[in-house]
């Protein structure tokens, strides 16, 4: 593990370029809600910007709140069906549907994490 102190902020690196260059950095900067340091740094290590995880974290929350509302859709389903004792072969085939997209997602999901979790652990 790397010791605290050798991550001290402590030396600089001094670049030359233009002031169009800058400018156009610090705006990008600007845009991504992030330091130029980051920007660089994060650059020059191959690491995921402090605001691609924001999007990534985002995104992940936005798919969590999607499958609770189709887990949401298919308890309300399940309690009228045993209260019925009956589903109309209509319902049941929007139901099979329903649950053959979830898996879908649900692996189109497990893809991307696994692409995002690859990228995050090679960030350390």
């Amino acid at each position: 593990m790397i010791e605290n102190k050798n991550l001290e902020k402590k030396d600089y690196v001094k670049i030359r370029i233009s002031t169009t260059r800058k400018e156009n950095w610090k705006k990008l900067c600007s845009e991504k809600n992030i330091s130029l340091t980051s920007l660089i740094t994060d650059s020059v290590e191959g690491r995921m910007q402090d605001d691609e995880r924001r999007k990534v974290l985002a995104f992940i929350e936005k798919q969590d709140n999607i499958f609770i509302k189709i887990e949401t859709n298919i308890n309300q389903l399940a309690k009228m069906v045993n209260g019925q004792k009956f589903i109309s072969k209509t319902e049941f085939d929007e139901f099979q549907n329903q649950l053959k997209t979830i898996t879908k997602l649900k692996e189109k999901q497990n893809e991307i994490f696994v692409k995002v979790f690859s990228l995050i652990a090679d960030d350390s």
